[in-house]
């Protein structure tokens, strides 16, 4: 009678379980090499917490010389969302996270344990139901939502544990021939685990992050097949491990309830549980100071999108999750400033067992970091890729004047002690460099005194008209910075600081005080990068017409 049950549950031809375990034969791997996959759900937007959850597992995989696999878990095919797979895939891709097997963006999976989009896999998870079927490792289910809605509601008036286990496991009673009536009259089911554990007994498991941990055993007969056909998560992700030879699960604390369960559901099948390590959400303070989880509804950064349109480097956002989950990156970044994050000695044990507080301040220093490392060549190439996307105007002008803009970016960045590191993210550029082009350079002579009060009309007409008299583009900085004292000193600004602070009343100000006057008319700003360097990119007919305005 099992056999006709099995047959209508299964009508049509399955692969046999020798088949499908030939065809994934354990891995070749040199020792110490890991096995890491990440497995997002295309629901919609690409949570930065999931970004995480694949550059850790890829950095393990990959130092210890072992395999890092992309999967795409979507056998809930209620919550899939057109389009998301692509989003993972793209992300993927421009953060530089480099899966060994799995999708790739537009092109051919890569991979010999595949396929790896887990839709595609339906006949290989009914091979094993099946199998478990027959080992009475499983059973039909016909409650309907209803029923478990019914049973739900009696649990929690009662204040008894909720779920599907022991005396609340209707279907487990049915006998045979109850099942195959229920089967010949149409009634949907699904398959549910017949759990062997005892909730009253513990169970020691091992996290690589929060280290020994003690659990109830897990007693509930969860569902492992839909009534589409389709498996769920747990044994989907019992069989894919299993036969694409994982060994380390790096995945969200969000699944730390569920390790009892998965820990069985390998004990059951007879196979090596791979090694489990759950990191922890990142957090953010609310308006009352409390933690809670980064969100997707309440925060924009919880959208790895938000960064792309805000222009930050995506290795700023790489070495910032590393930051966040490895408290040794950053004295290892101050250590070693040229090596690539990729030389880092990430390490599973490492990460913190609490949630990190995700942090602008933090973020923002690294990518002032990262954009100061960079060449003059590399910061127009990528801030013309964004503006591309997101400023079009500025990206035409950028490429009409392509190479004052790389003499520009070049001011204080290539073969200087001290590098600027006045830009955090590509939209900032337009805001730093615009004061160099005519047409974007609006400040008046009313808006340049008022900065540069309490300095008199006088003084600061007087301050300009005698620096255009001696002002040569050919001076060196030394013999520019010496003009710009011999003005200060003609109208009475002092040029010795410590002879000032002495006695300051003795003065209309000092040399600082005449050069802020070159700086806000040349440029509009009250800080810039080095003045003398930006009047040689600008030119000296640009720079005379500003200090000429008057």
């Amino acid at each position: 009678m099992k056999k006709e049950i099995i047959d209508l549950v299964f009508p049509q031809p399955l692969p046999s379980i020798e088949e499908i375990e030939a065809k994934y034969p354990p891995r070749e791997l040199p020792p110490g090499a890991i096995v890491t996959r990440t497995a997002p759900s295309p629901t919609g937007l690409l949570h930065l917490g999931t970004l995480s959850a694949a550059l850790l597992p890829e950095r393990a995989a990959h130092q210890s010389g072992g395999v890092f696999i992309l999967r795409i878990e979507d056998t809930d095919q209620k919550r899939q969302v057109e389009g998301a797979k692509d989003l993972v895939l793209r992300a993927m891709k421009d953060y530089d996270i480099s899966n060994d097997e799995g999708p790739v963006l537009n092109a051919p999976e890569k991979g010999s344990y595949g396929p790896y989009i887990q839709s595609e896999r339906k006949e290989i998870y009914q091979a094993y139901i099946k199998k478990w079927l027959e080992e009475d490792k499983a059973y039909l289910c016909f409650c309907t939502e209803e029923d478990n809605e019914k049973t739900h509601e009696m649990q929690s008036k009662a204040n008894i544990r909720p779920g599907y286990y022991g005396p609340f496991a209707k279907c487990r009673k049915l006998t045979e021939e109850a099942v195959l009536e229920n089967l010949k009259a149409g009634k949907r089911f699904i398959v549910r685990f017949k759990s062997p554990g005892h909730y009253t007994k513990k169970v020691i498991i091992e996290d690589l992050i929060r280290g020994r941990r003690e659990f109830p055993e897990s007693d509930l007969d969860i569902p492992i097949m839909k009534g589409d056909g389709l498996p769920t998560y747990h044994f989907a992700h019992l069989i894919d491990d299993h036969l694409m030879g994982t060994t380390h699960v790096i995945r969200g604390e969000e699944w730390l309830s569920s390790l009892p369960l998965h820990t069985m559901l390998f004990q059951v099948a007879g196979w090596r549980a791979p090694k489990y390590a759950h990191i922890s959400h990142i957090q953010k303070l609310d308006e009352n100071g409390n933690r809670r989880k980064l969100s997707k509804r309440l925060d924009p950064e919880a959208n790895v999108t938000y960064f792309d349109e805000k222009g930050y480097p995506k290795l700023a956002v790489i070495e910032y999750l590393l930051n966040l989950a490895n408290s040794n990156f950053e004295d290892w970044r101050r250590q070693n400033p040229e090596k690539s994050y990729k030389d880092f000695p990430f390490n599973i044990k490492k990460i913190g067992s609490s949630g990190a507080l995700f942090d602008f301040v933090k973020l923002d220093s690294i990518s002032r970091d990262i954009i100061g490392r960079m060449t003059a060549e590399e910061v127009y190439n990528y801030t013309l890729a964004w503006c591309e996307n997101y400023d079009v105007p500025f990206a035409l002008l950028m490429k009409e004047n392509a190479d004052y803009m790389k003499k520009i970016l070049n001011i204080e960045r290539e073969g200087v002690k001290k590098v600027r590191k006045d830009i955090v993210k590509w939209s900032d550029v337009k805001n730093e460099v615009s004061f160099f082009f005519d047409d974007q350079f609006t400040l008046t002579t009313g808006e340049a005194f008022n900065i540069l009060k309490p300095l008199s009309i006088n003084d600061i007409t007087n301050i300009l008209k005698d620096f255009v008299e001696v002002y040569k583009d050919t001076d060196t900085k030394d013999e520019w910075f010496q003009k710009v004292k011999s003005v200060a000193q003609k109208n009475g600004f002092c040029v010795d600081m410590k002879a000032y602070r002495e006695n300051p009343e003795a003065f209309k100000g000092n040399v600082s005080d005449v050069a802020k006057v070159l700086r806000v008319f040349v440029t509009g700003k009250e800080q810039s990068p080095d003045l003398y360097a930006i009047m040689l990119v600008m030119g000296k007919n640009r720079v005379l017409k500003r200090l000429n305005c008057l």
